[in-house]
């Protein structure tokens, strides 16, 4: 009869929800991962940098010239009032991949400058340099030489020696100096029009349609970067994962 008695409790029990071990498993399961086992989970295999050289050459710790990584703006930029020296910071998105499986995980931020800013108001086209100066790691900030190669939306990266890294904002286009052409024209031949003189008209429509194409193809817009916007770099030099 005791037998009996405790079969009873051990079902009532499990059959209660009040079955300790197989609601700890479940509770377990039903928790969100932590940051750190996400970001786990996302990082290529092999080992965190440390910045410790654990008897291993230098080069085993470098982020070898050329690689390419998203990163994100973490404020606003414009040319309307962005100012040569202005400081900036993005964040990487992507892990950066040294030898032997050594790598530095998405999130470490990179500060910098605005080297030269150029308004559309002076050339037509905006225009911004950025130099990024140090990557910020657990283990120290470490200098760091990349360039943009890539801005998503109606940005260009203009190539060349001498303009490499720029980011160029859109001109006025060959479409928009047309048609403002043509309403210059109107506009200028409207006096002669009213006037009944026909060679006032067409000197009129002329001198409209050249002002206006002139003043539109050197029109261009401002450069305007938002917050979280990606910037694709690319690494101009090594970048040594240790401690200097």
């Amino acid at each position: 009869m005791k037998e009996r008695v405790r079969n009873w409790v051990v079902l009532g029990a499990m059959a209660g929800g009040l079955w300790m071990p197989g609601a700890m498993v479940a509770q377990e399961q039903r928790e969100p991962a932590s940051t750190e086992a996400r970001e786990a989970a996302n990082a290529p295999e092999g080992r965190m940098a440390d910045g410790e050289r654990r008897g291993l050459p230098l080069e085993a710790y470098g982020v070898v010239p050329g690689t390419r990584f998203l990163a994100k703006l973490e404020e606003e930029m414009t040319t309307r009032a962005a100012r040569q020296n202005q400081a900036f910071r993005v964040r990487t998105l992507e892990p950066l991949e040294a030898g032997q499986g050594i790598y530095l995980p998405a999130g470490a931020v990179i500060t910098g400058h605005i080297s030269r800013v150029e308004p559309a108001g002076l050339t037509g086209r905006a225009k911004i340099w950025l130099t990024f100066d140090e990557i910020h790691t657990k283990f120290g900030r470490l200098p760091i030489v990349a360039d943009v190669v890539a801005v998503p939306g109606n940005h260009s990266i203009k190539p060349g020696a001498t303009q490499e890294g720029v980011i160029e904002g859109r001109g006025g286009t060959q479409k928009d100096a047309t048609q403002a052409a043509v309403a210059g024209a109107a506009m200028g031949a409207m006096k002669g029009v009213k006037d009944k003189n026909t060679k006032e008209s067409a000197q009129g429509a002329a001198l409209g349609a050249l002002e206006a194409y002139l003043m539109e193809a050197g029109r261009g817009q401002e450069l305007d970067l938002a917050k979280g916007a990606k910037l694709e770099l690319e690494l101009g030099r090594a970048l040594y994962l240790v401690k200097e």
